[in-house]
């Protein structure tokens, strides 16, 4: 598995949120399979965002698509954004 981890500030969490459940990039038909939002307990203004996808190439892909989104609409509703690409090694539940 492979996942683009992201995150950034929020200025309002439910304009964010709102954009985020639009799905401008039509998360499904660019490769993910799953994805995950978190917000610190003790932090509200910071989301982190976890979306998996079966190869490098198509997280590759849609991290560019991303880059674009930020600079354009998302702009007004985020900042301090950090992603990159992880592949996982192992995983265990417990």
């Amino acid at each position: 598995m492979v996942t683009v981890r992201m995150q950034h500030s929020v200025r309002d969490f439910a304009a964010w949120k709102a954009l985020f459940d639009a799905d401008p990039l039509d998360r499904k038909a660019g490769g993910v399979t799953a994805y995950r939002v978190f917000r610190p307990a003790d932090e509200p203004g910071l989301v982190m965002i976890d979306l998996d996808f079966g190869s490098r190439d198509e997280a590759d892909a849609f991290l560019e698509r991303l880059r674009d989104l930020w600079r354009g609409p998302a702009a007004a509703t985020i900042q301090d954004v950090q992603a990159g690409v992880l592949e996982l090694v192992e995983s265990a539940a417990l």
